[in-house]
């Protein structure tokens, strides 16, 4: 994971790319969502959740019981764009899932509470 640090020089060039109608480079992009998992890791931190972002990382947070063998009951996955847009609050967890763009499978995977994660 990118140290925090590093935070907000990639969520900041990710987000203007998209404010200049661009797609951010994709180092600037992985940067951005390993950094903005190391935040919700630290937000939210436990192993009952596992939040994949492929291909850039996967954490698990939130408290609660801790998966140890398998798929994980519960499990959040979406892309690298809708996760940049859902962490930095200019996309709804509702809508995203509503649009398909986010799927969570499991009762502990609104992750809505503890989002937007900008601006620590």
């Amino acid at each position: 994971m990118s140290p925090p640090h590093n935070k907000s020089e990639s969520v900041n060039q990710a987000l203007d790319a998209l404010d200049q109608g661009l797609e951010p480079e994709r180092p600037v992009l992985r940067d951005a969502v390993r950094a903005l998992l190391t935040v919700l890791s630290q937000r939210a931190p436990g192993r009952s959740v596992e939040v994949r972002i492929p291909p850039f990382g996967a954490i698990q947070c939130v408290a609660g019981p801790r998966h140890t063998r398998g798929t994980p009951p519960n499990v959040v996955e979406t892309d690298p764009m809708t996760w940049l847009l859902l962490a930095t609050g200019r996309l709804e967890w509702a809508e995203a899932a509503r649009d398909g763009r986010l799927r969570a499978s499991g009762i502990r995977t609104d992750l809505s509470e503890y989002l937007p994660l900008s601006g620590e």
